[in-house]
């Protein structure tokens, strides 16, 4: 593993460099956060996931999001962008991929009888 501050080699899942002292899991969550893309949930949805997938996006709760977005229509100024806005999002953010669930990501042990 690298060092993200001196770029010196560290034990793998060390959680600070030995040269510098760096935290890494500082830098491994800056990462994580640089690396996450706007989708459209599929676990979250009601009508296309947008409202989803934008609370998934800023880690906040779904219902917020929801919430805004009901008021944005409300009123009469903001009613006509807030509709286009949905639908381009409904049109241009990619869906999210389905999860994965632990039933199929499992191979079934003790399925087949013995004769």
């Amino acid at each position: 593993m690298t060092c993200c501050n001196c770029h010196g080699d560290i034990a793998e899942g060390s959680n600070y460099c030995c040269s510098c002292g760096a935290n890494q899991s500082a830098f491994a969550a800056a990462r994580s956060r640089a690396s996450k893309r706007l989708m459209r949930s599929t676990v979250d949805s009601r009508i296309a996931g947008v409202c989803g997938g934008v609370a998934e996006y800023l880690d906040t709760d779904s219902t917020i999001v929801r919430l805004i977005w009901v008021l944005a229509v409300l009123f009469p100024a903001t009613l006509l962008p807030a509709f286009v806005g949905y639908f381009l999002a409904w049109i241009i953010v990619p869906r999210a991929p389905l999860p994965v669930s632990a039933a199929q990501a499992a191979p079934s042990s003790g399925s087949a009888q013995p004769a």
